[in-house]
């Protein structure tokens, strides 16, 4: 099958398969098929619906009533080698604004709270920070330890219950794509407010809450929308043209169709279970948990955290050559996938 000419009828299901996740599941013409695509356009499997126990388009998300564990215990060695691989969200998009807006200077005290395996925690600490990594997930800090660097103590625990940490004794707080996947962020914003010295620094890694919504958001495509002119710089397969040797305005051309970005539901807060990583082991979930924004902004609030700085952070990733590539590119630099807050704690 040729999956760039399939690529044109493909109907996006879900694309939010997991906290950290790139991939896209989609439904095609044939009955009980769907591909997974790495980001999108890649194709790199067969899965089945049935087998996924994924909610279809116009099915409410699962609210659990009672607490499920949020680790990522079972999938700890799976978790540890998507993290770092190259070419991840983590080593290309992630680290490289944190380590910008963090400014680390020697000494500098930092707690990396739900830090997984460390990767942050490690190169924070090789830069000159004297890092703290918290994790509930025993697994994931086995892992960190045994790829412990210099200056780092690892604790397990929730990170809303972390007594060992002293109060006031922190420079800035980290939880890089995390607080979405944990219940308690009340909690959490306490314990971080407490541990922060005054005008100490909490710095928070999202999956957009507008655009990545458990089971409510996903790409699609829309073959029919040739009429959208684009400057001719910005396809891939236009002739270069010289705007200095015409007195109109720079020419355009028609695109060949759009992806788009669909969003169902925003406002609505919900508690969704979510497959940790799509066809390896279907068995293993955890939770996710959607919220707006402004649930973010009064809880920040409310635990004495005034915002700072808010950064939206869009897809490093480029499309294959194909008919859809620059309709595609042109959408992962519209549609952000990370949200990046900088909260301030008021003075004592």
């Amino acid at each position: 099958m040729n999956l760039k000419s399939e690529f044109l009828n493909l109907k996006a299901v879900d694309d939010s398969v997991g906290p950290h996740s790139s991939t896209l599941l989609v439904s095609t013409s044939e009955p009980h098929r769907t591909y997974l695509f790495s980001g999108f356009p890649r194709a790199v499997r067969w899965i089945s619906d049935s087998a996924q126990g994924f909610e279809h388009r116009g099915q409410r998300p699962t609210m659990e009533k009672k607490s499920r564990d949020t680790s990522w215990n079972k999938s700890a060695e799976w978790y540890d080698d998507l993290v770092e691989s190259k070419g991840s969200y983590q080593v290309e998009l992630i680290l490289p604004n944190m380590v910008r807006l963090l400014d680390i200077k020697k000494g500098m005290t930092l707690l990396d709270l739900a830090c997984g395996q460390g990767f942050f925690s490690r190169i924070f600490a090789d830069m000159g920070a004297r890092v703290i990594g918290v994790d509930s997930a025993e697994a994931l800090i086995q892992i960190a330890k045994a790829k412990k660097g210099s200056a780092i103590h690892y604790f397990v625990a929730p990170a809303d219950k972390i007594p060992f940490v002293k109060d006031k004794s922190m420079d800035a707080v980290t939880i890089i794509l995390s607080l979405q996947n944990i219940e308690n962020i009340q909690g959490v914003l306490k314990e971080s407010a407490r541990v922060l010295k005054p005008e100490g620094r909490l710095l928070i890694v999202l999956n957009h809450p507008a655009f990545r919504i458990p089971k409510a958001s996903s790409w699609g495509w829309d073959a029919s929308a040739k009429a959208l002119q684009v400057p001719v710089k910005e396809l891939r397969n236009a002739h270069a043209m010289d705007s200095a040797s015409s007195p109109r305005a720079k020419p355009t051309v028609e695109a060949f169709g759009v992806q788009y970005r669909r969003v169902d539901r925003y406002l609505s807060e919900s508690r969704v279970e979510i497959i940790m990583h799509p066809g390896e082991k279907p068995r293993e979930k955890t939770i996710s948990f959607h919220r707006p924004l402004q649930v973010y902004a009064k809880a920040l609030e409310k635990n004495g955290f005034m915002i700072a700085r808010i950064e939206e952070w869009n897809s490093h990733r480029k499309s294959e050559n194909g008919p859809c590539k620059d309709a595609e590119d042109r959408a992962r630099k519209e549609f952000p996938l990370f949200l990046f807050i900088e909260a301030r704690k008021l003075g004592d």
